[in-house]
């Protein structure tokens, strides 16, 4: 959510950002949340005046009263009655238009960096630079869900059986693979000096208000039937709702933390579910990290965070590029983002495994997190960043180190996770 100054004193700024970002039908909503903005602008004055006059009148009262002047000192009485009946009926306008103005304001979205490259989608983001050599073996890398079957270490159907369409059981030692990743993620930002976290896996309204976009929100998330509840989509909206109507003094700044959750999304949309695959699933487990800071510091930390990720997937032996996100694929509350992509062998192309974005003040702005100055009590700023989000993960080590015997070579930093193995085989062989 903006600052509504912007809107007062700069609104073709905030509409050429919409326009930017291809959400022309959004334009009204700019004048129309002036012109309310100018209604309970008015009212306030109106009852400071109101109130002004009460003062005068309650004054007068008492100086009434004490010449004994009591028709008089009543008459008043009953206009300071008429004037508080005034004031409560302009609150209680002021009260609707402002839930109006901020209904309106939840869905203009934030500015964009100037660096962002302009563009309608995804097809319009623009390669950064690569880590790494992409290799493409002299023998063919069957499909991931291929290759985790022949090794005994994935069951789709039974999770069909149980839970439906997008889930799956991960067993043996692809099993193990997946949760090594998660630990050597936890591990790996632990000594870049993040606090380690478990949040709750469930939020309530309020806080997924202020973590994102109700179209997001309605596309990802599940909610608890007869409550207040939310699955969370990934830890970020957990973690930034852990400072939800904090005050938090700016020498306790930055506040790095990477967390760790399981992750529910519906998958709703143009995307969809991966009928055979892991890529594309209702649940996964994911290493996040998350940063609060002070405004100037963002993009700092912006920088220092993606290239976090590309260090964590290279560490792995996985070929990565960076891909600068463009105005149209940007969620409303980002003010630049980055994806993340590693080299699939198979399909000799890049896929997506991780994005890191800054948002600027616009989730402080919604949850009111607010930091304490010298200069007095400023919104912070926010940052997220996926270290890995398994198993799509794991399918870019898979293929990476698939070998042509149909065996999976395990990477050097992940098999102290995995009690030594260096290879996972299938046990039929």
């Amino acid at each position: 959510m903006i600052d509504i100054k912007l809107i007062r004193e700069n609104e073709e700024k905030v509409k050429e950002n919409i326009r930017k970002k291809f959400q022309e039908e959004k334009i009204p909503l700019v004048d129309e949340v002036k012109k309310l903005d100018e209604v309970v602008r008015k009212r306030k004055q109106e009852k400071d005046a109101l109130r002004a006059k009460r003062n005068q009148l309650s004054n007068e009262i008492g100086i009434l009263f004490k010449e004994n002047k009591v028709e008089e000192a009543t008459q008043k009485k009953e206009e300071v009655v008429e004037i508080n009946n005034q004031i409560v009926e302009i609150e209680a306008e002021e009260s609707k238009i402002e839930e109006q103005i901020k209904e309106k304001m939840l869905i203009i979205p934030n500015l964009i960096d100037d660096s962002v490259p302009i563009g309608k989608d995804d097809s319009c983001n623009v390669e950064i630079e690569k880590f790494g050599e992409p290799v493409v073996p002299d023998y063919e890398i069957p499909h991931h869900a291929d290759i985790c079957e022949a090794l005994n270490g994935l069951d789709k159907e039974a999770a069909g059986r149980t839970s439906g369409n997008g889930f799956y059981y991960l067993v043996g030692d692809i099993a193990r693979l997946h949760e090594a990743m998660i630990s050597y993620a936890r591990d790996f930002m632990i000594e870049k000096g993040f606090t380690y976290c478990i949040p709750p896996f469930m939020i309530k309204g309020d806080v997924v208000d202020g973590v994102m976009s109700f179209a997001e929100m309605d596309a990802m998330m599940y909610k608890v039937e007869g409550e207040d509840l939310y699955l969370i989509g990934t830890s970020e909206h957990s973690m930034i709702g852990k400072f939800k109507g904090q005050l938090i003094d700016e020498k306790e700044l930055p506040i790095a933390m990477t967390s760790y959750s399981p992750c529910f999304r519906k998958e709703v949309g143009a995307h969809g579910l991966e009928e055979r695959g892991l890529y594309r699933v209702h649940q996964f487990e994911k290493q996040e990290m998350v940063v609060l800071c002070k405004p100037e510091e963002a993009m700092d930390w912006y920088n220092k965070m993606w290239q976090f990720t590309v260090e964590f997937f290279r560490s792995l032996d996985v070929p990565v590029r960076t891909l600068e996100c463009c105005s149209g694929d940007l969620a409303d509350l980002k003010v630049k983002s980055c994806d993340v992509e590693a080299w699939s062998p198979r399909q000799q192309k890049y896929f997506e495994v991780g994005s890191c974005s800054t948002l600027g003040d616009a989730q402080a702005r919604r949850l009111s997190i607010r930091m304490r100055t010298t200069n007095g009590n400023q919104f912070l700023s926010t940052l997220n960043n996926t270290v890995v989000a398994s198993p799509r993960g794991m399918i870019a080590v898979i293929e990476n180190n698939y070998q042509e015997n149909g065996s999976i070579q395990i990477p050097k930093v992940l098999q102290p996770y995995m009690g030594g193995l260096e290879v996972i085989r299938s046990k039929q062989k």
